[in-house]
């Protein structure tokens, strides 16, 4: 696997639009895009092998608000689709799968409702991604408005032997500002469980990708990059 294949471009929905936030913040919004489905379709055309698509107004909600455009992405584009926002019941998981999306990531409803959890993962097996949001060593569900006791890795051991495909780590306090992954954090994850970890969360250059690439057969299957991205820090077209 290249970097290219490493990178996971995050194709971010609100309110119809192609945005980034700041430190998970719903006020602290840069908006990329009019449409994000151009924008999806930009980034196969550079080299994408998968994308990341998050509604985050799903996210804020409870319920995926944005499906009818990621519809029309799955459509648009021919790489795999991994899709977060929103997914708090079985039924929003079955639309979403039916759709065409690739994998679900789902995290608050791990936490809040383990059985309703486990049965979507049983319906969809290797379908589902479990998403752990942390905040200062904690997880964090609800849009990352809220604060569990759980560690990272304590959260992720309680679905390691079900039948998912694997982990998203995104370090909340670093999302979207540019200052570097967690590579200790997804490190120590990758290394202490039995399904792949995708990294998330403060990539602000080429360097911050290497420094997980190089460490990618403790576990870590890619990282996804916003941001940079979209502000040309990394270049998806000048990698092999």
């Amino acid at each position: 696997m290249g970097l290219k294949e490493f990178i996971i471009p995050a194709v971010d929905i609100k309110e119809g639009k192609a945005v980034r936030l700041f430190k998970g913040d719903p006020d602290a919004v840069t908006v990329y895009g009019e449409n994000p489905v151009d924008m999806a379709k930009q980034w196969e055309e550079k080299g994408a092998k998968h994308l990341h698509i998050v509604d985050l107004d799903g996210a804020f909600e409870g319920k995926p608000k944005n499906y009818k455009i990621v519809e029309q992405i799955v459509k648009a584009v021919s790489i795999p689709i991994e899709f977060g926002g929103g997914l708090r019941t079985f039924e929003a998981v079955e639309t979403m799968i039916n759709i065409g999306v690739e994998r679900v990531v789902i995290g608050s409803l791990a936490y809040q409702d383990k059985d309703l959890f486990l049965k979507i993962v049983e319906a969809f097996p290797d379908k589902v991604i479990v998403g752990i949001d942390a905040k200062d060593g904690k997880v964090a569900i609800k849009g990352w408005l809220e604060k569990t006791e759980y560690t990272p890795l304590e959260f992720a051991k309680q679905f390691d032997d079900k039948d998912i495909w694997g982990f998203l780590y995104t370090d909340v306090n670093r999302d979207g500002a540019l200052v570097g992954a967690n590579v200790e954090g997804t490190k120590h994850l990758a290394e202490n469980l039995k399904h792949p970890v995708i990294a998330s969360g403060g990539i602000g250059s080429l360097e911050d990708v290497k420094k997980l690439y190089e460490i990618k057969d403790v576990g870590i299957y890619g990282v996804v990059v916003g941001k940079a991205l979209y502000e040309g820090k990394i270049r998806l077209e000048e990698l092999d």
